[in-house]
């Protein structure tokens, strides 16, 4: 998310969200709403002006005259000076993330001043719910999407563009492991990734010293210090689910934690079932901590959890570091007084690998755009993804929006903040990172209909009977469509 989300714009309307997911996850056939939302939500559609071509180099590929399938990569072209449009789905909706990519569009300009790119913006909720029929519609050349099982199980829909050639001159610049996170089942290549960000529990450094609190090691040591902030009138952990997806963050660690990264992973994929004790465990242990979290979660949306963490009415938040952006949008002291750390142990073999979600985002080639099939609409197309995948690029996005931090090797880290440094650090020394699970899982059981609305049951009544909770997860799990 893999994770800024307002309220959705259709709500109140003839179509809800709800409704749009669970009838546009059925296929390519169903409800198709995406693009007129796109097109309504779009800030005017920003074009990128147009000049006379000139000999910019390219870094996208050329196609071949034939009409290539989702699965089958195009030459890699050479020509310089293309021209042309490129139109760019964003579900950058909140403003440091959109002032971000705006000014990656503008420096692409000035690559390729021959191809126009238009941006059409829309809430990252309603984009992540309505996905799968606005890849099956008319949707734009381009969009923004996520690593890992989402990217993967688009491709395998054929609603992605291969673009092994792209990746022919970007895998120098990344880490093996993002290669992995960008290629689909079948071995080619469908994302490039511009960023990630950790998900960790966050602090206010002068609330803690003025309170002489420490940083807990163990799950024992965070109880004893939820605790003793209950005692000082403190929230121990802001909390909000209204958006449907930062419960889940909650989860993933808890399970990483207790069951480790394989089993997670193989839940997620549902190779293992959600009746299995060992997610029974992981309720518990959550159960247990409830009691220390925000109340009312569910009707909070994740920037007014984090108002209450940048007010000092909470102690800590798990989130992640987009929360940053809260602070940033006070002053630069208080952003200044934001730090994080690593969720704590639980005195289990998983702990030596310090998992943690650490999402991927990027983007994506529309399978069914006009720069799907072979022609210049897609070198347009894939010299706009291949730019934005460059070094040069991702600086420019993780200066605006310093709640990421840069996926290529390429990128300079010179101007990171102190956040920005120490989140490299604990994304570096991970033993092993999951994408979160609203995209290490199939749409159609993360969304409103599936664990959202799971969550969101366990938020409201922690103490109800979990055995009969887990069996109606799997039985909604069992009921999908096959894949």
């Amino acid at each position: 998310m893999d994770d800024l989300q307002k309220p959705s714009l259709l709500s109140g309307g003839k179509i809800s969200r709800r409704e749009v997911l669970k009838k546009g996850l059925i296929g390519a056939a169903g409800l198709t709403v995406l693009p007129t939302v796109i097109a309504a939500c779009s800030t005017a559609a920003t074009p990128v002006p147009t000049a006379a071509p000139t000999a910019a180099t390219a870094t996208a590929a050329t196609a071949t005259a034939a009409t290539p399938t989702a699965a089958t990569p195009t030459a890699a072209p050479t020509a310089a000076g293309l021209t042309g449009t490129v139109t760019f789905g964003s579900n950058y909706s909140d403003a440091v993330p959109k002032k971000a990519l705006a000014d990656i569009v503008t420096a692409f300009a000035k690559v390729q001043p021959g191809i126009t790119v238009t941006v059409n913006t829309v809430d990252h909720g309603t984009f992540q719910d309505q996905i799968t029929s606005y890849l099956g519609g008319k949707p734009d050349d381009v969009f923004t999407w996520f690593s890992g099982f989402r990217m993967r199980f688009f491709a395998a829909q054929g609603l992605a563009t291969a673009i092994d050639d792209v990746w022919t001159n970007l895998t120098p610049h990344f880490s093996d492991a993002f290669k992995v996170g960008s290629t689909g089942d079948d071995g080619h290549q469908y994302f490039v990734p511009i960023y990630n960000y950790p998900w960790a529990v966050f602090y206010r450094p002068s609330l803690w010293t003025k309170n002489g609190y420490t940083v807990p090691a163990t799950i024992a040591d965070l109880k004893t210090l939820c605790a003793q902030m209950q005692k000082d009138n403190l929230i121990p952990f802001a909390f909000g689910d209204k958006d449907g997806w930062p419960a889940m963050g909650t989860f993933d660690i808890l399970d990483l934690r207790l069951n480790g990264y394989q089993f997670h992973v193989d839940l997620m994929a549902g190779k293992n079932k959600w009746t299995d004790p060992k997610v029974l465990a992981v309720f518990n242990a959550w159960k247990d901590l409830m009691p220390f979290h925000q109340t009312g979660a569910a009707g909070r949306i994740w920037q007014d959890a984090a108002q209450a963490l940048v007010k000092k009415q909470a102690g800590m938040y798990l989130l992640g570091m987009f929360v940053s952006q809260q602070f940033a949008a006070v002053d630069a002291a208080t952003l200044a007084d934001l730090d994080f750390f690593p969720y704590p142990t639980f005195g289990t073999a998983s702990d030596a690998e310090m998992a943690l979600d650490a999402p991927i985002d990027g983007f994506m080639i529309a399978a069914k755009s006009a720069a799907g099939s072979a022609g210049a609409d897609q070198d347009n197309a894939k010299a706009l993804i291949a730019y934005l995948g460059s070094g040069d690029a991702e600086v420019i996005y993780v200066t605006a929006d310093t709640g990421n931090v840069a996926a290529s090797k390429d990128a300079s880290t010179a101007a990171y903040t102190p956040l920005q440094k120490k989140a490299a650090t604990l994304i570096g020394g991970a033993q092993k990172i999951t994408q979160f699970m609203d995209r290490d899982t199939r749409p159609d059981f993360a969304g409103a209909n599936g664990m959202q609305n799971f969550l969101l049951k366990f938020i409201g009544n922690p103490s109800q009977d979990l055995n009969a909770l887990l069996t109606q997860i799997q039985a909604f799990y069992d009921g999908l469509p096959p894949q």
